[in-house]
């Protein structure tokens, strides 16, 4: 035993607090215990290491794909791929609304990273974004892991902002309709919203047709959500499919240029017009004062995109007197040769009918050539309620055309039931029914096409196969030739006659109807013809609402715009002339 000695006398053996005495080992015998410790936790810790080395060799090259396998399952995701919206296109193949691909920007607010503030004013600068908009989008909702910073922009833009490399800022490839018509078609083709889906229009009539399918492929993500890599499709998206319209955009431009002319030279409130193949009851042209431009809707007005010719209603006036007189010969009321005593006014129980004039004796042709209410009062008189009301019927008045834009009008016609003497008489010249410019358009055709009334379509098609005949070939030939005379010099439209070309036609001067009645010095002045009057290929309904420019009648408002847009129209159409004495002269330089 080894004993510790003080300095100045012995001291009691170093031990515990006990008492008792404490043992120590010798050196020797330490050094030992401490390197056999050392070589078992040396071999443990090599076993350990010889152990992970074997692991990573086994799942890094003996069984590396089940390792790659776990690490895609947790960065691939799946996401929806766009699909292109179908074009709509004119008769000839001239787009009216096309798509083409942008970008659109969104983040995720909780992954933008602090100290990146020059980024995003540059950002904000090239997205033309207000100083601060992110931010406010980034501290707005604490929870938030989604809001757009840009919709639909061009994908040089979408570059320059991916260049930042800012992390939470993600891309979406979306579509942008586009309509390089502009105002010319606007009320027609419609447009869509910011995600593509239809509003108005056809674009809204045909969504389930244009939108397409959209597919979806599968991503890898990298630790931001960021997509770095596309690994497969999916499903590829199935474009919408395009859409043939029977618009000519040739003769829609045309249209669209003399009505505007014709508005503002006369102070309308608003205008429509309509061109119609008289063969196939395609609708070649429908246009609309006021327009709107649809790639710029900022600011717009619901009332500025509504599509007048086909959805807004007024009464006709005179222009339906001629199918007044086709049902009175059809229906063998009246003679051929039979004349009328009109006497400038008619009494039709407690009413009395009115012409502008005393026009005295009238033949038939001297009826619509001078637009005589007396004398058609006369005629409708004549035929019973039954079988007036059903040649209305059939012409399509009080039903909608038939065209599949949306909103049509169907327009109001009383049923005879109901009538007096008095609404027969006013039927007769165009008060108390009401049509849309499409449905007289499509009216008229029963007399173009020798008694034959055609559907009308939007979409373009070879042959019409709901035609019906509603007049006899030999009355809607008689009455065509009738209604030539109404743009001779005598007649009511004598400005609505075509260079070149026979025409027929019939005026309208409607008074307004408004609360209590109707409205003194408010009218729509209105025009219905067709051309060439001797095998018409063309109709064309005019109507004007509101002119206050000092001129309000039909044949002064309205038929000088049927005159521009049907020569121009048959020219187009490549038709040829068949009136040479009103052919216009071209002078040509001497010697040229």
């Amino acid at each position: 035993m080894i004993h510790f000695q003080g300095k100045n006398k012995a001291s009691k053996p170093f031990g515990d607090f006990s008492g008792r005495p404490h043992r120590f080992v010798a050196d020797s015998d330490t050094s030992a215990i401490y390197s056999g410790r050392r070589k078992v936790v040396v071999v443990f810790i090599m076993t350990c290491m010889a152990a992970l080395v074997g692991r990573a060799f086994d799942l890094q090259v003996l069984n590396n794909q089940f390792l790659k396998e776990q690490g895609d399952m947790r960065h691939v995701s799946d996401v929806s791929v766009s699909a292109y919206r179908g074009m709509i296109k004119d008769r000839n193949g001239a787009p009216l609304a096309i798509s083409t691909p942008v970008e659109s920007i969104w983040m995720n607010p909780q992954q933008i990273e602090p100290g990146k503030e020059s980024e995003i004013r540059q950002m904000e600068m090239l997205l033309n974004l207000p100083k601060g908009k992110i931010d406010e989008l980034i501290k707005g909702d604490a929870h938030r892991q989604f809001a757009y910073i840009a919709r639909q922009i061009n994908p040089v833009v979408a570059d320059q902002v991916k260049a930042l490399k800012l992390a939470g800022i993600y891309f979406e490839r979306e579509f942008k309709r586009f309509y390089p018509a502009g105002e010319v078609s606007s009320h027609l083709i419609g447009f869509t919203d910011i995600d593509d889906v239809g509003q108005a229009g056809l674009e809204f009539g045909y969504e389930k047709s244009l939108k397409g399918i959209p597919g979806s492929k599968r991503v890898i993500r990298d630790g931001q959500r960021r997509i770095i890599e596309d690994v497969e499709n999916i499903k590829e998206p199935v474009a919408g499919r395009n859409l043939d319209l029977s618009i000519d955009q040739r003769i829609q431009y045309l249209a669209y240029r003399e009505l505007q002319l014709a508005v503002n030279q006369h102070k309308a409130k608003s205008a429509a017009l309509v061109v119609l193949d008289a063969k196939s009851g395609e609708i070649l042209a429908a246009v609309n004062q006021p327009s709107f431009n649809p790639n710029t809707r900022k600011g717009l007005k619901e009332s500025l995109y509504r599509n007048r010719a086909i959805t807004d209603v007024f009464e006709p006036g005179s222009t339906v007197k001629p199918f007044v007189v086709a049902a009175a010969l059809d229906g063998r009321y009246v003679k051929p040769d039979e004349v009328f005593e009109t006497h400038g006014f008619l009494q039709v129980g407690n009413h009395l009918v009115k012409d502008v004039h005393n026009y005295g004796t009238l033949d038939l042709t001297g009826v619509l050539k001078k637009s005589s209410n007396v004398a058609v009062s006369q005629m409708a008189l004549r035929m019973p309620p039954e079988y007036f009301w059903g040649i209305y019927h059939k012409l399509g008045l009080g039903v909608a055309a038939g065209s599949g834009f949306p909103g049509e009008a169907n327009g109001s016609l009383l049923d005879y039931q109901s009538w007096h003497e008095f609404d027969r008489a006013t039927l007769s010249f165009g008060y108390g029914v009401s049509t849309s410019a499409l449905q007289l358009a499509r009216a008229y055709t029963a007399l173009a096409d020798d008694g034959i009334l055609h559907s009308v379509s939007l979409l373009r098609r070879d042959e019409d196969v709901d035609q019906q005949r509603v007049f006899s070939a030999k009355t809607a030939k008689r009455v065509r030739a009738m209604m030539e005379t109404v743009l001779m010099k005598d007649g009511t439209a004598y400005e609505g006659r075509v260079d070149g070309y026979s025409a027929a036609g019939k005026t309208g001067t409607v008074k307004k109807a408004g609360a209590g009645g109707y409205v003194e010095k408010s009218y729509f002045s209105v025009f219905a013809g067709m051309a060439p009057a001797k095998n018409p290929r063309l109709i064309t309904v005019v109507m004007i609402d509101e002119p206050s420019a000092g001129q309000y009648y039909g044949g002064i408002v309205s038929a000088p715009v049927f005159s521009k847009v049907m020569a121009g129209a048959l020219r187009v159409l490549e038709v040829a002339p068949d009136q040479q004495d009103n052919m216009p002269i071209l002078l040509t330089r001497q010697g040229s």
